[in-house]
């Protein structure tokens, strides 16, 4: 069972070395062997011939492939004092990401669009991408992993506003059943002065050059 709780250690830095946060999130451990009989009995069941020699490798691939895609890498969230008193908006756009739908088990993949407003501290702009692709990793519902990644940062940033919208398009939705192949689902978690004031808001969704 995956759990969505942090734990690591902060570290409070020196002049010279930044406060960092390692960032680690619980998950059950993986059983590759049983997962990989369990791939096997799957195509047994659905009519698949498991002898055939394109298939002979398939269970192990399968289960390392979810493998990989359910287990979030830890990382250290580094953030720098904001000496400038930078009071503006910080935005990255288009961040790319797929995770996987809990479901059925079917990718979803798009981009992620992250600002946040400063307060005491600033945060290296590659640890947005990171914080995205480690909470993406595991089985997610999309509105899920946008609150998520909004909270996570207002929580370790203390900022005074944090906007995540991720816009997606689900394979369980585009390959299966209705079969609305390009339609995308975009979910927003605002947080803070974003959610409080309309002119915070809609200047965050200004730059990313979506409607709101």
């Amino acid at each position: 069972m995956t759990s969505t709780a942090w734990t690591g250690t902060r570290d409070p830095g020196t002049v010279d070395q930044p406060p960092h946060l390692r960032l680690v999130r619980a998950v059950a451990p993986i059983d590759l062997e049983a997962a990989t009989d369990a791939v096997r009995a799957l195509l047994k069941a659905l009519g698949q011939d498991i002898d055939s020699a394109h298939l002979l490798d398939t269970p192990r691939r399968v289960a390392a492939a979810y493998a990989e895609l359910l287990t979030p890498e830890p990382f250290v969230l580094t953030t720098f004092p904001n000496d400038d008193r930078y009071d503006e908006l910080v935005l990255v756009r288009e961040v790319p990401f797929r995770s996987l739908c809990e479901h059925h088990l079917l990718p979803f993949h798009g981009v992620a669009h992250i600002g946040y407003l400063p307060d005491q501290r600033i945060v290296g702009l590659s640890k947005l991408a990171r914080v995205v692709e480690h909470y993406a990793r595991g089985l997610q519902v999309q509105e899920r992993l946008t609150r998520q990644i909004a909270v996570c940062l207002q929580d370790n940033l203390q900022a005074k506003g944090v906007a995540v919208v991720l816009e997606a398009e689900h394979l369980c939705m585009s390959l299966r059943g209705v079969r609305a192949a390009g339609a995308r689902t975009t979910t927003s978690a605002l947080l803070g002065l974003h959610r409080e004031q309309p002119a915070t808001r809609a200047e965050f969704f200004a730059l990313t050059g979506l409607r709101h």
